[in-house]
């Protein structure tokens, strides 16, 4: 692992992150890969889980969560792990789903792979039972 990767790595893993919280969509897809593995498991109720691989899909996917969920009530970075390409984020973050009045908690922990400064490997763990529990009518 050299400096000059994790600090690059580490870079964009900030950048996705100051772009989520902004609400820049195309900002975001602009930090992905054109050749992408990407997926969040989850139930089939949750709009955003299952696998994505062009712009499209991803522009799709970050528009949801204003679509379908409140502010963030909470949303915490605990931890982050950078070791060369790749990125582990750690965090905690709390939303009503508009449709239901639900509000759900979710312990998450995101692996990212950042070749050559984009994000080529996206993967969420995330409590998918309470998400799901949220959009349940």
């Amino acid at each position: 692992m050299s400096s000059a990767t994790s600090t690059s790595t580490a870079a964009v893993v900030e950048s996705f992150f100051t772009r989520f919280a902004a609400g820049d969509v195309p900002g975001l897809i602009d930090l992905f890969a054109d050749e992408l593995d990407f997926v969040v498991e989850g139930s089939p109720r949750i709009p955003w889980s299952g696998r994505r691989s062009s712009p499209a899909e991803l522009e799709a996917f970050f528009a949801s969560f204003g679509q379908v969920l409140g502010p963030a009530k909470e949303y915490n970075v605990t931890a982050t792990v950078i070791d060369g390409d790749n990125a582990v984020v750690i965090g905690h973050n709390s939303f009503e789903v508009l449709a239901t009045g639900k509000v759900f908690d979710n312990h998450f922990a995101l692996h990212m792979v950042v070749e050559d400064g984009k994000i080529t490997t996206y993967r969420m763990y995330e409590d998918s039972y309470a998400i799901n529990a949220a959009f349940a009518d």
